[in-house]
């Protein structure tokens, strides 16, 4: 990814943690793990908490699918999905451009699991199944 989509991405997980008008503690930490992980610093991370990156989609299709994970796991994490939550997630896979019908079905199969954390494997497979 480049710097300006690792940004959007950032950017966008944190606009879909304030959905609810608060971050948590255990989303922050959450958001602050995703900064690391896809090498944005802690003082950037602080700068798109006061100020948004403009949308910007990933170019390439896998990562906006791992985009689309990271959007559930954070979604999940405090074990309380409200339905603006789920209307939320799945304009946001519209908005990335990925089949939604993949993205209805993971939302539909993501319920079979513990705390709805569906693992990486099984969502990979969904998106598979419905590009062959």
């Amino acid at each position: 990814m480049s710097h300006e989509e690792k940004l959007s991405a950032l950017s966008q997980l944190i606009a879909f943690a304030r959905a609810n008008n608060d971050v948590s503690i255990i989303e922050y930490n959450f958001l602050i793990a995703i900064a690391n992980l896809i090498g944005v610093t802690k003082e950037a991370f602080d700068k798109l908490l006061n100020s948004p990156y403009p949308f910007r989609n990933i170019k390439h299709e896998s990562q906006r699918i791992v985009q689309f994970h990271r959007l559930l796991l954070l979604m999940n994490i405090d074990h309380v999905i409200a339905p603006e939550e789920l209307d939320k997630i799945h304009q946001l896979g519209l908005k990335m451009g990925l089949n939604i019908l993949a993205v209805d079905k993971t939302l539909e199969v993501m319920k079979n699991y513990k705390n709805n954390n569906i693992p990486p494997e099984v969502l990979l497979d969904i998106f598979k199944a419905h590009y062959n």
